[in-house]
């Protein structure tokens, strides 16, 4: 038992010291890790790159240098690494086949930087979601939605769906409908809607404006209006001008007709 003893001290010794060697090497690294991604995405900042490039570049960095670290961890720890990678290429095939929508994932992430079809910053829909798109991961996205809520999308449900970018140009068409009575004179309503939207500074002058009879319906008769605005201010336009020709038709007697039917009853003699 004597004997024993000072050998296995000393496999402990040796051992204890690869494995704080080991765990030191992993802290360390991660901590370096983490310091060289944050330098990335100041020095990438100060350069103006692009939000979205900067977030997926610096997370990718920091998937492969934390991989790179847990390598050399192992490695002090005695494990032949040759034939751990070796092992790893045969599992990672298995691990590609089982974790397919993943991968599918990455790849729709890269593209999207590539193609880049929308930016962190713009107004989106895809995915079957809508929202301010906040960063671009490295499987996922992650949108703010109006309501002020965390919405995360695989990238592959975005990029293999249609996307709708709200924010791509600069301005947008605003489409609206007025109905009015079909007692009422055309000519005067045309007017109204056209008062309101000359005194809107929101309009782009430069942009074509219709004001037009669009439809003879059931029980209205439709104006179809169509102008263009910047498109910060589309929403607050929309409302606003809702209300402003409801006001406007209240004040001149201009109706804005319920559905309706007419029901014809005839009686026939026994």
């Amino acid at each position: 038992m004597e004997e024993i003893l000072p050998q296995i001290e000393e496999i402990l010794t040796i051992y204890g010291i690869r494995v704080i060697a080991a765990l030191a090497i992993f802290i360390i690294g991660r901590w370096v890790a983490k310091g060289i991604r944050k330098l990335l995405r100041r020095l990438m900042t100060h350069a103006k790159v692009d939000k979205t490039l900067i977030s997926f570049i610096c997370n990718l960095s920091y998937v492969v240098m934390l991989a790179f670290i847990i390598i050399a961890a192992l490695s002090k720890l005695g494990i032949e690494t040759t034939s751990l990678i070796a092992i790893l290429g045969a599992a990672s095939l298995a691990i590609g086949l089982a974790l397919r929508g993943s991968l599918s994932n990455f790849a729709a992430g890269v593209l999207m930087i590539i193609f880049r079809p929308f930016k962190v910053g713009d107004f989106i829909e895809g995915g079957g979601a809508s929202g301010t798109v906040e960063e671009i991961q490295i499987f996922s996205t992650q949108l703010k939605t109006a309501d002020n809520k965390t919405v995360i999308v695989p990238n592959a449900k975005i990029f293999g769906d249609k996307i709708v970018n709200y924010s791509a140009k600069g301005t947008r068409r605003v489409d609206m409908t007025f109905g009015i009575g079909y007692d009422d004179n055309i000519d005067t309503a045309r007017g109204v809607i056209k008062e309101v939207i000359d005194k809107d500074e929101r309009v782009l002058k430069d942009q074509p404006v219709v004001v037009a009879v669009h439809e003879l319906a059931d029980s209205s008769v439709n104006f179809t209006v169509r102008v263009w605005t910047k498109s910060s201010d589309y929403w607050s336009f929309f409302w606003d001008t809702n209300e402003a020709v409801k006001k406007r038709f209240d004040s001149e007697g201009i109706s804005i007709p319920y559905p309706q039917q007419d029901v014809h009853h005839y009686q026939h003699p026994s």
